[in-house]
């Protein structure tokens, strides 16, 4: 971690964060000065960086909040991490440890340490290619010391992090799935007709194992408490919890099915947890359609 001291419109620096400490304590450098760290957007008194940083040693905090400059744990987690720009347009850093691996969505990567090695596999065949996903994942690896990456999803919007502990079960939508560990298994679940007439894909990705697991939505994301009975429109399902069983249903008849708007709606039912996004892109591309450019004769 570095730190750059602005003092007088001059910058002096970059120094370790016990550096820093040292010289406010001898009186080389004052509480008000100005200090910038690395990796961050704006300069802050030294006073609030010496107060704020975790002491030598320390592991780097979790960085789970909305508000970016907040850092907040998120409970149990396999690696650090920390998103930014929820929930329009978030972007997650992982920081990987030395010789580990991280298993990322194709064209996803932004940044990368430049310790940090990537091997393309094919995941899933044919069936992730029908429901929606792209045929390959990416790992990147850490050589000779811990490794930062920068992701950044394809859609606009916000993203959610959940650890699996080994018994936990989650599916998602078909483009949802951003990152996991290496221990984390990410099948396709072959969904029937039940995702033939719903438009959604054919199949849904069932994530198991242990370890850590980001998906991403367009829009911003809720997290659902369900306990009974829930609907939810099928274009706006993001994840759901493995102990929650669904159907696929209309809302009404026939005529409200083609003529209401609403199409077709997942009925939850049971004890879990459901994720919905606020937008969906179909609708978003409906609401263009009237200002498209138009030929002239």
């Amino acid at each position: 971690m570095q730190i750059t001291i602005n003092r007088n419109g001059e910058n002096y620096g970059p120094y370790s964060l016990e550096q820093v400490r040292e010289m406010l304590d001898s009186g080389q450098a004052q509480p008000t000065d100005m200090g910038h760290v690395e990796g961050e957007s704006e300069w802050v008194p030294l006073s609030e960086i010496s107060k704020n940083l975790p002491e030598a040693g320390e592991k780097p905090p979790v960085i789970g909040s909305q508000d970016s400059d907040t850092y907040t744990p998120t409970g149990e987690h396999e690696h650090e991490f920390r998103i930014e720009c929820k929930p329009d347009f978030s972007y997650l850093t992982v920081q990987v440890p030395a010789n580990q691996t991280l298993k990322v969505e194709a064209s996803a990567m932004a940044t990368m340490s430049t310790n940090m090695v990537m091997k393309t596999k094919m995941k899933g065949g044919l069936s992730r290619f029908l429901g929606g996903e792209s045929l390959f994942i990416n790992e990147f690896s850490a050589q000779g010391g811990s490794a930062e990456i920068g992701i950044a999803p394809g859609s606009p919007g916000d993203m959610d992090h959940v650890h699996l502990s080994g018994a936990d079960e989650i599916f998602l939508q078909s483009s949802a799935y951003v990152a996991s560990g290496m221990q984390v298994n990410v099948d396709s679940k072959w969904q029937g007709f039940k995702g033939f007439f719903s438009g959604e894909g054919l199949f849904l990705l069932r994530c198991t194992g242990h370890g850590d697991l980001w998906f991403n939505t367009y829009g911003a994301m809720i997290e659902i408490p369900v306990d009974g009975n829930y609907v939810v429109d099928t274009s706006h399902v993001v994840a759901f919890t493995g102990g929650l069983q669904y159907n696929v249903e209309s809302v009404g008849g026939l005529k409200s099915l083609f003529l209401s708007g609403e199409g077709l709606v997942c009925r939850f039912a049971g004890q879990g947890k459901v994720w919905i996004q606020t937008r969906h892109p179909m609708a978003f591309a409906n609401w263009t359609y009237p200002f498209r450019p138009e030929s002239n004769n």
